[in-house]
């Protein structure tokens, strides 16, 4: 036998002993949560985590901070991204600035959030013409309460957020050229 028959006997006898113990009903009932490689993602369908973290960029408050509360009644992507003025991190934010317009005129804000202090997001905005706001997350607190966390760096995920807070499509291990399409289109087919 090879390793493929081997697997697929195994797979054969496991279900028929779920199904034999009535454990096959109970596993497929419980809500699973999904994991990437920068740790368990929060549920869509279910509230999006919470946060509040310094920024750059407009939308901030007095303070010079922005949290999920500010933007209630507002969809929401919220990007996470390694480093400010890296390839990669340069065409996913550049592909949101081309298509801030359009998402602003779907009523959403585009934020992002990596681990850079505040003088790199400042100097990345002003470099890359970006006029939405980053915000600084150099301990990774919100990072990981949304699975993007592999110290010392947020991950590439990205999550879409309604205007009642709810988190409605996620990305993980993002490739960033096009991704900001990706996402309109799916802002897009959420709203019709």
């Amino acid at each position: 036998m090879n390793r493929r028959q081997l697997l697929e006997g195994a797979i054969v006898h496991a279900r028929a002993a779920m199904a034999l113990s009535g454990l096959g009903a109970a596993l497929l009932s419980w809500p699973l949560k999904a994991r990437a490689l920068g740790g368990t993602l929060p549920s869509l369908g279910e509230p999006a985590p919470e946060f509040r973290l310094p920024g750059f960029g407009p939308g901030l408050d007095r303070s010079g901070s922005l949290g999920l509360s500010d933007l209630h009644g507002r969809w929401l992507v919220l990007y996470f991204y390694p480093k400010d003025f890296t390839g990669g991190c340069t065409l996913e934010a550049r592909g949101f600035q081309r298509d801030l317009e359009e998402f602003q005129e779907l009523h959403c804000e585009v934020v992002g959030i990596s681990a850079d202090d505040l003088e790199a997001h400042a100097s990345f905005c002003d470099s890359e013409g970006l006029v939405f706001p980053l915000l600084s997350d150099p301990g990774g607190v919100v990072s990981r309460r949304y699975g993007s966390w592999i110290a010392p760096f947020s991950q590439r995920h990205t999550f879409l957020i309604d205007p009642e807070g709810v988190l409605r499509a996620r990305w993980v291990a993002v490739r960033p050229l096009g991704h900001s399409r990706e996402v309109l289109d799916q802002l897009i087919s959420l709203q019709l």
